[in-house]
């Protein structure tokens, strides 16, 4: 079985590509799978996807600009063409059985092409709000796959699409395997400490950025409370500047880094998370029924970041700190209020946990199939 992977940009494109690869490799160890990403110096597939063993290819795409007359946008029709004939080429010479994508602007190309060639095409839509690339690809893919019933909504409400399922976001399978216990060993954390995790998003969040210095710089008089923070590697060494000018910088509890690679392991061993509020970073968090300050992005379309925090908070299983608030030091007060009160966390977990989709990744590796024999 020969399987293309495509979707990039962003880690919350990259990665339900990857968990769908791990399925079906697990299931079927002789599969060749490889991906195809955007030649963009930041896509995050350069760096995930080798990480995870598999080849890599991209085509020369690139997401429009939000101002519609932006100068760069002029070069879109001709990339647009370019990455069609570079997907084709790909096709041909991959000889596909199946394509799949993830979302983000580099999947278009490929998904399109692959349909129009003949391989049985899919793509998987983790947001509550479709992005541009599933639509339009709507209406040419044999499968569209969702997370949000709301998204199945949303889908129909613009008109004419391809048949559609719900099957929740794919996992990694390390987020479910790895216990409480075992994680905070394999880190060193003492049993009376309190560990938080924050990260903002694989390229970084200035403002999140921001927060966080200030927030770790308070914690430094909190003796028994650690915390790892993933600045983004775009953001990274103006705030690693910044973070060393604080205590937080002379403080060994407090760390930052610019990317997480080993995330099972550092959210297993979490007492409480700072995140953004992206559809794969909630689905990891209600699967491991962590408690959870979200910060929603307002840079995004539709808002639905802050939508897909609100389904969360709106059932007493999440906190939401927006970022217009930041400055004013809403973080700081949610976070230690929270670590004030462990029975408010243990509740947030709890009630997190109901927005899991534990048997996902079957969902989804039965409407590949599906479409593979069929």
């Amino acid at each position: 079985m020969r399987i293309l992977m495509t979707g990039g940009g962003t880690a919350g494109h990259v990665n339900p590509a990857l968990a769908i690869a791990a399925t079906i490799r697990e299931k079927h160890p002789d599969a060749e799978i490889a991906f195809v990403a955007s030649a963009q110096p930041r896509d995050k597939a350069k760096d995930l996807v080798p990480r995870a063993g598999y080849p890599l290819h991209t085509v020369h795409i690139r997401g429009m600009v939000r101002s519609l007359w932006a100068p760069s946008n002029l070069k879109l029709p001709y990339l647009m063409i370019k990455s069609r004939r570079e997907a084709a080429d790909l096709i041909r010479e991959f000889r596909p059985d199946l394509i799949v994508g993830t979302g983000g602007f580099a999947c278009w190309p490929l998904c399109s092409m692959g349909r129009k060639m003949g391989v049985p095409t899919v793509v998987h839509e983790s947001n509550a709000i479709p992005g541009k690339a599933v639509e339009q690809l709507k209406g040419n893919v044999d499968l569209i796959m969702v997370n949000f019933e709301d998204t199945l909504r949303r889908l129909d409400e613009t008109g004419k699409h391809s048949p559609t399922v719900r099957v929740g976001n794919p996992m990694m399978t390390g987020f479910a395997g790895v216990s409480r216990e075992e994680a905070r060993r394999a880190l060193g954390l003492a049993p009376d400490e309190t560990y938080i995790l924050s990260f903002g998003g694989s390229l970084g969040a200035e403002y999140v950025n921001d927060a966080v210095v200030k927030l770790a710089a308070t914690l430094t008089d909190h003796p028994k409370v650690r915390l790892l923070h993933a600045a983004g590697k775009r953001d990274y060494d103006r705030i690693s500047a910044d973070w060393s000018a604080t205590p937080a910088g002379k403080c060994n509890r407090m760390t930052l880094v610019d990317y997480i690679y080993d995330m099972p392991v550092q959210m297993a061993a979490a007492d409480l998370v700072i995140s953004r509020a992206g559809a794969m970073s909630i689905s990891e968090l209600a699967l491991t029924g962590k408690p959870t300050v979200f910060i929603p992005s307002p840079y995004v379309a539709e808002n639905h970041q802050y939508k897909n925090a609100m389904a969360l908070v709106n059932k007493g299983a999440a906190v939401c700190v927006e970022e217009k608030t930041l400055t004013e030091g809403a973080l700081e007060r949610e976070v230690l209020t929270l670590l004030a009160d462990p029975a408010k966390r243990r509740e947030l977990g709890e009630r997190a946990r109901g927005f899991a989709c534990p048997d996902a990744n079957e969902r989804i590796y039965d409407c590949l199939m599906g479409l593979v024999k069929s």
